[in-house]
């Protein structure tokens, strides 16, 4: 017979808590809900066209048909399994019946506003695909960002300053992604040139800008806040056609600049790193620098432009912040999203995919935990803040599978060294 390897036992350790999980479902919030009770979801937001305004679901028929189809799920990714594969849609299927049989259970009377569930999950997860993003293009270099918070928050600072001082968004839009340049490029000078620790350095340039941000904040932006730290913020632009399509078209093509510009960088980097002479350049150097700089790949000089990148995409996100949503800027007002979104990264096994699908899942669970608290369900919010970081402990953990960073990440480049 032959020996299962290690990832394939922990995959099919994977699908077997899954199913248990689903199980526990079915028993719990399925079989065990004895409510008569129903949940209504509302699916209509704003203009969009309507085919139904809600559906009312009775919460024990929810919670059981979500539970049967997570187990369904469960079924065909084992299947997959035996077959040497990965099912994707299985498990996707699988997890997520879970969370929306949990949601009949919890929501057992109330009007969960389902499409606006939806759409501030994915405004909560702008800022964390961007910083994720970023994190992606330095560690796919070798590089370590820790830095993160530190450009988002940059980004969001120097964007409310500028569109307060001229009345002008774009011009806030334009000196975000600058501000985040300028974190990234300490990061890059010091660790790439200079091969300082990367990870206590991205701590370091965190508290460079916490500190000085919360400076200027006091002395400037409280003292004057009518001239420094009050900016107009853009409105939201629906895309014709797209934007009338049920569900779909409020949460997706309903959004503000930013956010289309976050759906065109996604789409760069996904496409850059993995269908470029660049993209194999970047991910040469992040695997196996010595090997990149025998065929003339200049290492360090490609890893520091590739930072810098990072930064750019990073303070673009933090511009969200302010001009992107509330128009001024609040002390410390990213919240650790930088770090959120390292977590995303790691979770999303370095890849764009991965990584934006575990931002959404961080976004969606911080915004449904809101939503539960608003209408005034039981269960205590924590306990849906938890689920995005137990989801990346279990990944870390290796449960899921292999997780491992690129070969050479973090590791300081010098030519003519061996490593």
């Amino acid at each position: 017979m032959k020996k299962m390897s290690v990832a394939r036992k922990r995959t099919l350790r994977f699908l077997i808590i899954l199913g248990a999980l689903n199980l526990l479902a079915l028993a719990k919030f399925g079989f065990g809900n004895h409510s008569t009770l129903s949940t209504t979801y509302g699916l209509v937001l704003g203009h969009e066209w309507i085919i139904l305004h809600s559906v009312v679901v009775k919460s024990s028929t929810g919670s059981t048909f979500f539970a049967l189809l997570g187990l369904l799920g469960c079924g065909l990714a084992f299947l997959f399994f035996k077959l040497n594969k990965t099912s994707i849609a299985g498990i996707s299927i699988a997890s997520i019946s879970i969370l929306f049989s949990f949601i009949c259970w919890a929501a057992t009377g109330k009007f969960i506003p389902l499409t606006g569930l939806l759409q501030g999950g994915l405004m909560l997860a702008v800022p964390l695909i961007f910083g994720s993003m970023s994190g992606l293009l330095c560690e796919r270099s070798g590089v370590i960002n820790i830095a993160i918070e530190g450009q988002l928050l940059a980004g969001a600072f120097a964007s409310a300053v500028v569109a307060s001082v001229t009345h002008k968004t774009m011009l806030g839009l334009i000196i975000a992604p600058i501000a985040g340049a300028a974190v990234s490029v300490l990061l890059a000078t010091f660790a790439i040139k200079f091969g300082v620790d990367q990870v206590i350095l991205g701590f370091v340039l965190n508290v460079l800008v916490y500190g000085l941000t919360d400076f200027l904040y006091k002395r400037l932006l409280i003292p004057y806040q009518s001239t420094w730290n009050q900016a107009p913020s853009f409105s939201q632009i629906s895309i014709p056609i797209l934007g009338k399509i049920p569900i779909i078209g409020p949460i997706f093509f309903d959004q503000t600049i930013i956010v289309y510009l976050m759906y065109a960088i996604v789409a760069a980097i996904s496409y850059g790193l993995f269908r470029t002479k660049w993209g194999l350049r970047t991910r040469s150097v992040g695997e196996h620098p010595e090997a990149a700089d025998s065929v003339g790949i200049d290492v360090n000089k490609l890893r520091f432009r590739n930072v810098v990148i990072a930064g750019l995409v990073a303070g673009l996100g933090g511009a969200y912040f302010t001009i992107g949503s509330v128009g001024s800027f609040g002390k410390e007002m990213t919240a650790g999203s930088g770090f959120i979104a390292l977590a995303a990264l790691i979770f999303g096994k370095w890849t764009p995919k991965g990584a934006i699908l575990a931002a959404l899942l961080f976004g969606f669970a911080d915004n449904l935990q809101g939503t539960l608290s608003i209408i005034g369900v039981s269960v205590p919010s924590e306990f849906m803040l938890m689920v995005p970081y137990i989801a990346t402990i279990i990944a870390v953990s290796g449960l899921i599978g292999r997780v491992r960073a690129p070969a050479a990440d973090g590791v300081f480049y010098s030519r003519g060294e061996s490593h």
